[in-house]
């Protein structure tokens, strides 16, 4: 093939279209300017219109005459938005999940910033120049002269508000003021505590990060007891790197936990540390995304979009409560969170470091076999026993009259707890007053039209709600279906238990945390600072209270219905369930006081139950490994589901047997790699107007998951979403 060169100040840009389809998956060339660098952004002609691109390389030779080449239009980002790293990167995406190269470089990038719906921010500020003289009737002038002169500068917008702008500007003319922009950084949660107290680390602790820094393993898995002081060692390790010259991304299961985090990590490095997540502004996730593209934050803390961020020379990548399901991307590319973070780490020779009281049964299960670094923590650092569990029979309290969701024991520890001036925390993992309305007559359940799912009452608003997509109803007066009148709640909701505790306990201060009570960046963080300081009695709320926090007054756990993710039809209820009774009962008793827990189950026997309350995870993992050997799940399996969502019914269908029949010869071809397959509705038959059906089956190996991910790609179309999930955290 010839070649072309191109002289005189110009080069060859090589650019991926910023278009998610795989018929444009490819470089396009264009000229530029010899400046231009890898990884700018820039905006090129395309198809009669002009569209964003990522420039991936640049050449003095092309393929193509220069006449036929259109030139770069404009030119983003000084320095280059992208890191070299972002290109490997891309490629492992782009391969591994099956999308074209812009949807895994869009990963990289703020989505407002990429969509140029945010830019930098700028203000301008008037500032004293010299002394002049003015005519006695320039009396605005003068007024504006004497005030500039005394505080030397003052905001340009409300010093020419005060003053007039028709005087501002004559005093610019005249040379007794100068404009001076200024970039300003929009930064978030500043008003943080960050008072830094040096901790003397405990001899576990010293062991721990010894292991660590000499290990030859890349990843590790640090396995310790709630309390246990997890997180010191997370901050020494990241003091460590940060003295070698080197950066850092420290990532957490929930937005709720980040400015926890981030004041600690402010505390110890200052303004080194940036957070990067959803909830800010699209002002300040772009100003604290530069601040870490630009070097001037070496820390990057975040929730699970965090692992993408734009840092150089990475030491280390932590990743807090490493058993988290929020870590498995929902949208495409549907990412593991580990998975890109040990390719990130291997790219850097980075430390990988997993955390966690009740590993993964699959991380876990990796350390014992040697693949990870295993370090555990058996005991906390206050040296106090882990909080008391006792277990309430709900079955007998109902039996015994109490149709309340409190027991007996809960109440009476609840009493104690507020007259000794101590707090508690409810935990029920299901927001809303009540889970679901039904007619006691015909036993019509009110749903979503749009989904497949009970809507749930809430009380504030007298309104329904449904949870999948946002739509809100009316509340019944009558059943539609029979006109009865009897229309009840059926389940309960934290509002409902907000509610109960206000008529139980008048006098106490209660707080609820949950999706409908948190909004904006900051709706987190109030909340929590309000029970830190002791501003509440009682907390109550769903899993986003469930892990990571320290509040030393907490000396009560309440688990209101332990049942709820024990029965789901998921080969994962048991390791969730465990998991969440830990997760939430480490809240208690982590300062001087000795904590309880009050569990709150129908299934008191459960051996799930029985290992959780005496916090035993190495049993809990011995009897759930060998149940997973004997029925050939994960890790001894692969389960993978091709779903297919689609507005049109017969056409999801059809789709859905073309998907199958392909499995089907798949597994004809490659029989001994096949345990299960089968074709099905999806549990949620139906979310947002999209009809909803699966392929299941479960593998020996990933051997056939680029023949799996091609079926899926070849059945996809513009009506109809066809996608892969491997081992899914949400089989629902």
């Amino acid at each position: 093939m010839a070649q072309f060169f191109n002289k005189g100040g110009f080069v060859f840009a090589e650019v991926i279209v910023d278009i998610a389809h795989s018929q444009v998956d490819k470089v396009f060339e264009y000229s530029c300017p010899d400046s231009l660098q890898v990884g700018s952004r820039v905006k090129v002609p395309f198809g009669g219109r002009k569209i964003d691109g990522f420039v991936i390389g640049v050449s003095r030779v092309s393929s193509y005459p220069a006449d036929k080449i259109k030139p770069v239009a404009e030119i983003f980002d000084e320095p280059p938005a992208l890191i070299p790293e972002c290109f490997d990167l891309m490629e492992k995406i782009s391969a591994r999940y099956r999308v074209p190269k812009a949807v895994a470089l869009r990963l990289f990038l703020p989505s407002e910033m990429r969509l140029g719906k945010v830019h930098v921010s700028i203000r301008r500020y008037a500032k004293f120049s010299k002394e002049i003289g003015l005519n006695s009737s320039a009396k605005k002038q003068a007024e504006a002269l004497r005030f500039i002169m005394k505080e030397g500068e003052a905001d340009y917008a409300r010093f020419a508000e005060e003053f007039g702008r028709g005087a501002v500007d004559a005093l610019c003319k005249k040379g007794a003021i100068e404009i001076e922009e200024r970039k300003i950084a929009r930064s978030p949660f500043s008003g943080l505590p960050e008072n830094y107290e040096k901790k003397t680390l405990t001899k576990a602790q010293s062991d721990a990060l010894d292991n660590i820094e000499n290990s030859d393993k890349r990843i590790h898995l640090v396995h310790g007891v709630t309390g246990s002081g997890k997180t010191e060692i997370y901050l020494n390790v990241i003091a460590r790197e940060i003295e070698r010259g080197r950066t850092a991304i420290f990532l957490v299961p929930e937005i709720s936990l980040t400015p926890q985090m981030l004041s600690q990590l402010r505390a110890r490095f200052g303004g080194s540390a940036a957070i990067l997540h959803s909830g800010l502004s699209a002002g300040e996730r772009f100003d604290e995304w530069w601040r870490l593209r630009s070097g001037e934050a070496k820390i990057a803390i975040g929730a699970r979009s965090a692992v993408f961020a734009p840092l150089e020379n990475i030491g280390a990548i932590i990743i807090d409560e490493e058993h988290d399901s929020s870590y498995s991307s929902e949208s495409a590319p549907r990412y593991e969170t580990v998975e890109i973070a040990s390719f990130r780490a291997e790219y850097n020779g980075a430390k990988l470091i997993l955390g966690s009281a009740t590993p993964s049964v699959e991380s876990f299960a990796k350390a014992r076999d040697g693949e990870y670094n295993l370090i555990t923590l058996t005991e906390r650092i206050n040296g106090k026993s882990l909080p008391e569990i006792i277990i309430s029979d709900m079955c007998k309290e109902v039996r015994s009259g109490n149709n309340t969701a409190f027991s007996r024991a809960l109440r009476q520890e609840l009493d104690e707890t507020l007259k000794s001036g101590r707090q508690a925390i409810l935990f029920l993992n299901r927001r809303g007053y009540s889970r679901h309305v039904v007619c006691r007559d015909c036993g019509y359940v009110a749903k979503c039209e749009n989904c497949d799912v009970s809507l749930t009452y809430h009380s504030e608003e007298n309104c329904l709600k449904c949870h999948y997509c946002g739509a809100r109803y009316r509340m019944l007066n009558a059943c539609p279906d029979c006109g009865g009148t009897h229309v009840l709640y059926s389940g309960t909701g934290t509002q409902r238990v907000v509610s109960d505790l206000k008529t139980l306990f008048p006098d106490a201060r209660i707080l609820r945390m949950d999706n409908d009570t948190v909004s904006g960046k900051d709706g987190h963080y109030k909340i929590l600072r309000q029970f830190a300081e002791k501003q509440a009695d009682i907390l109550v709320g769903t899993q986003m209270i469930a892990k990571g926090h320290d509040f030393p007054a907490v000396t009560l756990v309440g688990i209101l219905d332990a049942d709820m993710s024990l029965h789901f039809s998921d080969y994962r209820s048991g390791e969730r369930t465990f998991q969440l009774i830990t997760q939430v009962s480490g809240r208690s008793g982590r300062a001087d006081d000795k904590g309880k827990v009050v569990l709150q189950t129908c299934s008191p026997e459960n051996h799930i139950l029985r290992y959780a309350v005496n916090y035993d995870y190495k049993g809990f993992f011995d009897n759930e490994i060998a149940l997973r050997k004997a029925t050939c799940f994960p890790p001894y399996s692969l389960i993978c589901r091709i779903m297919i969502t689609c507005g049109d019914n017969d056409k999801a269908i059809a789709v859905l047997k073309e998907v199958y029949f392909a499995c089907e010869e798949l597994r004809k071809n490659f029989p001994d790699e096949f345990i299960f397959l089968n074709k099905m509705h999806s549990p949620v038959k139906k979310i947002q107007g999209k009809f909803r059906y699966q392929v299941l089956m479960r593998l020996k190996s990933k051997s056939l998951l680029e023949k799996i991910y091609d079926i899926a790609v070849n059945n996809s179309a513009n009506d109809s979403l066809v996608y892969v999930e491997e081992n899914p955290a949400n089989l629902s």
